[in-house]
């Protein structure tokens, strides 16, 4: 039997978060998990997913709003997400959104580099500044980072992917040991082969896609869904004593 107590462990009810990059895949999933979980969310993006995200959702019977932001310049970001933080209290902020460049390393353009650089690791460390200062101020917060299987491995043609990784998750190492005395929990996941848009090249290369196969203990290619439940966790008091972490949802692959 399930306490009330194993329940309220897990409950967001009370509770606000922002997504970035939820109109879709990984993303999408995540803030579907918070909000069922109990959380009012904020769905961060430029196009029109995120609203699509929101209407579902409200259609659902979950409280969602959006805002309109690029992540890619960081210093309109940091004004906007100030001016959020001010307006409303995130207690739980998903740095999902990610973008990836796949082109042999000799080949990748200053203006590639800058971009991926400036989604993927950029704009996850000012939002953290921005609504981290007001959940130390606080008290408490979550922090949850959407890192990947690369931010361990170097992979192939995707140089400025693997190091915007890597970089998060040392990110995340290094503002745990600043925060978590605060009452801030950041922690990382690291999702593995996703059925997703960022893979869908991956898995229309037959050849690539078995190799991929033959490695994965699970034997399939992950969903977004399975990394929502890692999401709520992180976002809970249940994991109020797990920081500076990176949790690997990978099927396996990391074991083999």
């Amino acid at each position: 039997m399930i306490t009330a107590e194993v329940r309220e462990l897990f409950s967001l009810e009370g509770r606000t978060a922002l997504i970035t990059g939820a109109g879709r895949g990984i993303g999408k999933a995540i803030a579907c998990g918070l909000a069922g979980a109990g959380a009012d969310v904020v769905l961060a993006g430029r196009n029109g997913s995120v609203e699509r995200t929101a209407e579902l959702l409200t259609e659902q019977g979950y409280a969602a709003s959006t805002v309109a932001w690029d992540l890619e310049h960081t210093d309109t970001l940091q004004q906007e997400a100030r001016e959020l933080a001010q307006e409303r209290s995130i207690d739980i902020l998903v740095n999902n959104a990610g973008i990836i460049e796949r082109t042999p390393s000799v080949e990748v353009s200053q203006a590639q580099w800058r971009r991926v650089l400036s989604v993927n690791l950029d704009a996850a460390f000012v939002l953290s500044q921005a609504f981290g200062a007001a959940m130390i101020e606080r008290g408490h917060g979550k922090v949850i980072n959407v890192a990947s299987l690369l931010a361990f491995q170097g992979g192939l043609r995707v140089a400025s992917y693997s190091a915007s990784k890597h970089g998060i998750m040392a990110v995340t190492q290094a503002l745990s040991n600043e925060w978590a005395q605060h009452g801030v929990q950041v922690n990382a996941i690291a999702p593995g082969y996703i059925a997703t848009a960022n893979t869908e090249e991956l898995r229309e290369d037959s050849a690539r896609s078995a190799e991929i196969l033959a490695r994965i203990p699970s034997a399939r290619w992950g969903e977004p869904t399975d990394i929502s439940g890692a999401a709520v966790f992180l976002a809970s008091r249940a994991s109020d004593y797990v920081t500076g972490h990176t949790l690997v949802v990978d099927g396996g692959w990391m074991a083999r």
